[in-house]
């Protein structure tokens, strides 16, 4: 017994590492990588072309995704938040979209799960640097 408390007693003072919003109860997906003139000419196209991203702020791979993109670009993008406790929720438009998971893209009225990169978004959606 005393051999596993020792280890336990160091895990619980060990400070966290983790800097999940969900954690500091902020409901809203952080992104911190900077952008570039590349990414935020993307995240403009896919705005102005009705390309949406159904995302939920405790998901990470939606932050990752988000994090391909940079903060500034990231701002620019057509986000619908998922999540009933999340800032500005449309939890029904997810029901009613019937998104099964996160992050899934609309473009052209079709639904893609999962994280793309940049190039995929750019091929899929006929973007032109």
């Amino acid at each position: 017994m005393k051999s596993l408390l020792i280890p336990l007693l160091i895990l619980l003072n060990l400070p966290s590492v983790v800097h999940s919003s969900h954690l500091n109860n902020q409901r809203v997906l952080k992104v911190t990588s900077e952008s570039n003139s590349e990414s935020i000419e993307l995240a403009k196209y896919l705005k102005d072309n009705g390309v949406v991203k159904y995302s939920a702020y405790w998901c990470p791979n939606c932050l990752n995704q988000g994090e391909l993109f940079g903060k500034q670009a990231y701002r620019e993008l057509n986000v619908v938040e998922c999540a009933r406790d999340g800032i500005n929720s449309q939890t029904q438009l997810c029901i009613d979209k019937k998104i099964k998971g996160f992050p899934t893209w609309e473009i052209n009225g079709k639904l893609i799960l999962g994280v793309l990169s940049l190039k995929e978004l750019s091929k899929l959606t006929g973007f032109k640097n």
